[in-house]
């Protein structure tokens, strides 16, 4: 069944010039792999610019947020923000999910596997914002979109090093360091994707993701404070 795209564009209160640069940010690389005559072009590239874009109008809003915090501090809201997860999160909010076009394989990935794809998908709708409709609009669809998690990351303190925070536990409750193993990692060398799982000795807590092994390993620990309620 098409996806019907306009309707996703009037949900998100952006009207392209060029609605293939909508579609696109959808298309991930499996689908024309299945669909050999498409001519548009898979999301990598528009994912490629969105992450560029997404990080300077972060970069710009909490610095003008947060005036007496130093850089240290601003790069992990920063990471924080525009992390994966929660760029996933946007994006299932937004219902991006509906409308990912994917090959039939990929259609089934659930979980992690598919909070990667909306992530990615997200990337490249920032993209296709900007190249369509230029820097302002990007950074409306930023702000309405992704800068009110700012206020739960700060309050939760989400930003702090979740690894440290996830050593010091496992020490004082089991007298044991974790340590995280790469699971898997997929994609071209500029954009691989990494996906790690960390261990109390034997015993897997929790798994992760992340365009990096640091990333992948933060996100990780994470969820296993979560998972052990610490």
């Amino acid at each position: 069944m098409p996806k019907d795209f306009k309707s996703f564009e009037a949900s998100i209160g952006v009207e392209f010039n060029d609605l293939g640069l909508l579609r696109q940010a959808f298309t991930h690389r499996s689908y024309l792999n299945e669909h050999r005559g498409e001519t548009l072009e898979h999301n990598e590239r528009l994912e490629f610019l969105g992450d560029a874009v997404l990080e300077l109008i972060s970069t710009h809003f909490l610095y003008e947020k947060y005036p007496q915090e130093n850089e240290g501090e601003l790069t992990a809201y920063r990471a924080a923000l525009v992390n994966a997860v929660t760029c996933a999160e946007v994006a299932e909010s937004l219902g991006m999910n509906d409308f990912l076009l994917l090959s039939r394989g990929e259609a089934k990935d659930t979980g992690r596997a598919r909070s990667i794809l909306l992530a990615n998908a997200f990337e490249a709708l920032v993209g296709a914002i900007y190249i369509d409709s230029g820097y302002d609009a990007a950074r409306g669809f930023i702000e309405r979109n992704l800068f009110p998690k700012i206020d739960d990351i700060v309050r939760k303190k989400l930003w702090l090093d979740a690894k440290s925070s996830l050593q010091e536990k496992a020490q004082e409750h089991h007298g044991v360091t974790p340590h995280y193993v790469v699971l898997s990692e997929s994609g071209p060398d500029h954009d691989k994707k990494f996906e790690v799982g960390v261990y109390i000795k034997e015993t897997l807590l929790a798994e992760g993701s992340g365009k990096s092994k640091q990333e992948a390993e933060q996100a990780a620990a994470r969820a296993a404070l979560d998972k052990k309620g610490w």
